[in-house]
């Protein structure tokens, strides 16, 4: 192992028992899956997930802080694959009802997915346990979850 960190953060838009989800359509971590809106850290945002996480919001869907609320870090997970070792920082907010949501996003396809059906989505490794856990128990609860990844899945514990 050579210590490489990619740092990456998600947010996962709810609205009227739906989750927004992109199809990312192939990137230099994943193939094409649905994901929540998000990226990478950039170097000066290190430290700080949700600066990253609501400038990937306004670059991909427009958005801004102001059309959303209860932004919250829920879940923060931790993977050695393919060299590195992936963090990643998954935001839950609520779309507020006048907000001016396109859904056309130039890293893929947006679509409100009914929160009983995410699971039949095809996710990344981490983000699919992630959303298993989120729709099992996270949902119901203000916790945050700290997960690191197994062959099996991801072991999580209330932070």
């Amino acid at each position: 192992m050579d210590g490489k960190l990619r740092l990456m953060t998600a947010l996962y838009l709810r609205k009227d028992d739906k989750l927004l989800m992109l199809y990312r359509i192939g990137s230099r971590v994943v193939e094409p899956c649905w994901c929540g809106v998000g990226g990478h850290l950039e170097p000066e945002e290190i430290g700080d997930a949700r600066i990253s996480v609501l400038r990937e919001v306004r670059e991909e869907i427009g958005l801004t802080e102001e059309h959303i609320e209860n932004l919250t870090l829920r879940y923060v997970t931790l993977r050695y694959t393919k060299g590195e070792i992936r963090y990643n920082h998954y935001f839950f907010a609520d779309l507020k009802e006048d907000a001016p949501l396109s859904m056309k996003c130039p890293e893929g396809v947006l679509e409100w997915i009914p929160m009983d059906k995410v699971m039949e989505r095809n996710m990344p490794f981490s983000a699919k346990f992630m959303m298993e856990h989120y729709l099992r128990e996270g949902r119901f609860t203000d916790t945050l979850y700290g997960g690191i990844t197994t062959d099996e899945g991801i072991d999580f514990v209330s932070m």
